[in-house]
């Protein structure tokens, strides 16, 4: 299986503390050792740092730890191939273009039986985890042929989580710059971090940040991962079916499915 890690944040924000611990679990600390990804939101634009080595090894990794991107929203995927050979094609997070601005998208699991029919949006590699992207786009682009606000489509995307969840495993993260969607199947956990900030330490690497010094009195950001990447925090894991909604730090809609 595969790892994600996500961020909202109410203030441009840097994730190279997480960051770092991910990229452990790329061949050093875990097994996920075929490839590795992150997106960063700046405005509009969107930047990606994609490689099919493991993260633990990877130059490109060492470059993002050295160079904090400061950003609202991040997704970032550390990959353990099931489908698809490992290459960059088959590298998350995913991207696509609907309604002028950039979707991201990072899937952890195995989907069975799963050949969606193809049409605007069609996949680059040969993964179920992009087929299921461009399947959910495709979704949306034909249910709201306008740009429609994140809650308007809402349904619609859990709706179709839920019918993905029931071919396999289906944990994501989804954005469109905006705001965060999150989906667990199996495995999640998240945490916010708000005033008063203390220090946090990294399970898989000898790091410690005292976030007091980091921040301001207003930030707050919220990380998801699959697993807690600290060992002194409370991290809060997900149900079975649930999902959630974050806009700039802050949970703006959850729920379950069955």
């Amino acid at each position: 299986m595969c790892e994600l890690l996500g961020m909202s944040a109410n203030v441009p924000t840097d994730i190279v503390f997480s960051f770092t611990g991910l990229m452990q679990r790329g061949g050093r600390t875990g097994p996920h050792r075929d490839g590795w990804g992150i997106a960063f939101y700046e405005g509009r634009g969107l930047r990606l740092f994609q490689d099919p080595a493991a993260s633990s090894e990877s130059e490109v990794a060492l470059l993002v730890q050295r160079y904090p991107i400061k950003s609202e929203v991040v997704i970032g995927h550390i990959r353990q191939a099931n489908v698809g050979k490992v290459s960059l094609a088959n590298t998350h997070p995913f991207v696509r273009e609907l309604w002028g601005r950039n979707w991201c998208f990072a899937h952890n699991g195995q989907l069975a039986d799963f050949s969606p029919r193809a049409t605007f949006y069609r996949p680059v590699g040969d993964t179920d985890s992009e087929a299921a992207f461009c399947d959910l786009l495709n979704r949306v682009r034909e249910a709201f042929p306008e740009p429609v606000d994140i809650e308007q489509m809402l349904p619609d995307l859990i709706a179709a989580c839920a019918e993905y969840r029931s071919k396999g495993v289906f944990n994501c993260l989804l954005s469109d710059g905006d705001w965060l969607f999150c989906y667990c199947s199996t495995k999640l956990a998240q945490i916010t971090r708000r005033a008063p900030f203390g220090p946090a330490r990294l399970k898989d690497v000898d790091v410690i940040v005292d976030f007091q010094a980091e921040t301001t009195p207003n930030d707050v950001v919220t990380v998801i991962a699959t697993e807690p990447l600290t060992d002194n925090e409370n991290w809060t894991r997900y149900e079975p079916g649930q999902w959630s909604l974050w806009r700039r730090g802050e949970c703006v809609s959850q729920g379950v499915t069955e």
